[in-house]
């Protein structure tokens, strides 16, 4: 078995303020909308991400990962000046003793996205 690539989707009761969430502050690209079927495709480079109104087979009443979703980037400082004042931050910008620089937000439904670069 062969298995090449990870695309987490997320579930959000506010598909439309998601969209504009990743691609107006995070610089994603929609690769498809479909409100009516609730369900969005976007993507930054080579991160792939789907959005999706939760379905009637599972319960939902707001995000419950446990987990972060870490985005490597060569542009840590850059995004972090971009964004900070526009999202709530987890933690700021920092150096870590294991080799990278980076900091955390949650996304509009509460779901935290870790951005690090890697430093010497």
């Amino acid at each position: 078995m062969k298995v090449d690539k990870l695309i987490p989707t997320l579930y959000t009761n506010k598909i439309s303020e998601t969209v504009a969430f990743y691609s107006q502050l995070l610089n994603f690209q929609c690769k498809f909308f479909d409100s009516d079927m609730g369900w969005a495709s976007l993507h930054s480079g080579k991160i792939e991400i789907m959005l999706a109104l939760p379905n009637d087979h599972l319960p939902f009443e707001r995000p419950h990962f446990t987990g972060s979703f870490y985005l490597k980037t060569d542009m840590v400082d850059k995004i972090w000046e971009r964004i900070k004042d526009k999202v709530e931050i987890a933690y700021p910008i920092e150096n870590f003793e294991y080799g990278m620089r980076e900091f955390a937000i949650y996304d509009n439904n509460g779901y935290i996205l870790q951005f690090g670069e890697e430093i010497e």
